[in-house]
């Protein structure tokens, strides 16, 4: 099924249970020269995809960073930083390849254009009738373990997994902020900024409350605060460093 612009950007879900149905052969090659049509940064194509269809490497990725979505979707695209093309590109024309991946704007590239690439695939994925779900995690979890089992090069880092497949399930649409809070006119921000956040956090909790799966009391603010108290533990820059991008400036 085809959908129209307007739902696949307007209707979309995080799909975690899907069929265990293949996916259309045309169905892909449409996610993948979505992938490869992405506006990237000078044109750079600082990115690169590892797709995955083998169900044991899709398990091992499911045993690292205890996702489901992996062992269960007919397909793991896996979206990466890359500076390792342009790098073999320049020795092969006897070029030198300055570190720009050791600045903080390269990092930046890289992440943007894996990400932009992203959101590519998804919404290829999505306009076909297919379920999505993009696995932060993975890129978290355990960085050395998962460089090593996808054979990532010097100057290749994972940003995002993104899990897709024939969907199982249609789950609640998820709350998102008003646009005010969104998209500001002119300059940054909005009149009573607080009282329209905390508007939402209730918003988010009476959602937990009511959904289908799950149901709880959290709320928003609580929610993301213990998301980034988590992620203060994560020694990413150490990861960085161990896949060349040793960020100085």
């Amino acid at each position: 099924m085809n959908k129209t612009v307007e739902q696949t950007l307007l209707e979309r879900r995080s799909v975690r249970r899907y069929e265990r149905e293949p996916i259309p052969e045309a169905d892909l090659d449409f996610i993948r020269e979505a992938i490869r049509s992405t506006p990237t940064s000078y044109n750079g194509q600082q990115f690169s995809v590892i797709e995955i269809a083998d169900q044991t490497l899709k398990e091992k990725l499911e045993a690292l960073a205890h996702q489901k979505q992996f062992k269960t979707c007919n397909r793991v695209f896996v979206f990466l930083s890359d500076f390792n093309k342009i790098s073999v590109a320049a020795k092969a024309k006897g070029l030198e390849m300055p570190p720009f991946q050791n600045t903080a704007d390269g990092l930046i590239v890289g992440t943007v254009d894996a990400a932009l690439a992203m959101m590519s695939a998804i919404a290829a994925a999505e306009s076909r009738g297919l379920g999505c779900c993009p696995i932060g995690y993975a890129r978290t979890v355990d960085p050395a373990a998962i460089s090593e089992l996808l054979g990532l090069p010097q100057g290749v880092y994972l940003v995002c997994a993104l899990a897709v497949g024939v969907p199982r399930e249609v789950p609640q649409l998820k709350p998102k902020q008003p646009r005010e809070l969104v998209i500001f006119r002119e300059k940054y921000g909005v009149d009573d900024m607080a009282r329209r956040l905390l508007d939402y956090d209730e918003t988010i909790r009476r959602y937990h409350l009511s959904r289908e799966s799950n149901p709880s009391d959290s709320d928003w603010i609580g929610e993301m605060l213990g998301y980034y108290r988590e992620g203060m533990n994560y020694q990413m820059l150490d990861a960085l460093h161990r896949r060349g991008y040793a960020v100085e400036k």
